[in-house]
């Protein structure tokens, strides 16, 4: 049945006009983004196969490749690459709000953002969100990518980057892809080593955070770990 067909009560626009989005669940809210369904199925059938075919995790939809994404049934290109721009836009309205935000300072306001960049990489990529004396943001730089190890992630290439953004303060962050979101013994000492090299430039390392799927990031600050 088409959703035109539907009361108009329970109909995924008329809801949302009523409720808020909030209201909704997250094939309800693809639907209205898909608009219309395919032959048989409609726009919410066509939703929940989507968010079937990525275990119901938007994170994962966020990360496929337009192929991907494409190759699912009744999507098609048009309609992927709908989905991945309005997604880099999701990026970059937390990027911008990241930036514009007094402090930084706080672990729970970069989580969201780090988990939508790094929960569902199928690699390991080590991050560094620079900071100014007031703990705004300078710049994301994705530093090292591949098998993370401490010999990997050089700790003068980290000092030269904090020197080339001139920033006061440093937020580290990298994933975990096993999804297991406890720091490894060389993950601490790795951390340590970072945070005495970038103490003799005197810039402060606020946190590490640790990606691991699409759980909550797990915080060196707060586990009283820096």
């Amino acid at each position: 049945m088409a959703i035109t067909d539907w009361p108009e009560g329970e109909r995924p626009r008329e809801r949302l006009l009523a409720h808020g989005p909030q209201a909704l669940s997250d094939a309800e809210l693809l639907a209205i983004y898909l608009r219309v369904g395919i032959r048989g199925k409609s726009a919410v059938d066509l939703a929940r196969d989507l968010l079937q075919r990525f275990d119901g995790r938007l994170g994962a939809m966020a990360e496929a490749s337009l192929g991907e994404l494409a190759g699912v049934a009744g999507i098609g290109t048009a309609k992927a690459a709908q989905l991945k721009a309005s997604f880099e836009l999701a990026r970059r309205a937390m990027a911008q709000e990241m930036a514009t935000r007094d402090s930084l300072s706080s672990p729970g306001r970069v989580r969201d953002w780090l988990r939508l960049k790094l929960a569902n990489l199928e690699h390991e990529v080590f991050m560094a969100l620079w900071l100014d004396a007031q703990n705004r943001l300078l710049k994301a730089d994705e530093l090292f990518s591949g098998t993370l190890t401490q010999t990997s992630v050089y700790p003068r290439e980290v000092v030269r980057a904090a020197l080339a953004h001139n920033a006061a303060a440093v937020i580290l962050a990298h994933n975990h892809p096993s999804g297991v979101g406890e720091p490894s013994r060389a993950d601490e000492m790795l951390t340590c080593s970072l945070k005495e090299a970038l103490a003799l430039i005197d810039v402060k390392l606020l946190d590490h955070f640790i990606v691991a799927g699409n759980g909550q990031p797990f915080s060196f600050a707060e586990r009283g770990l820096l």
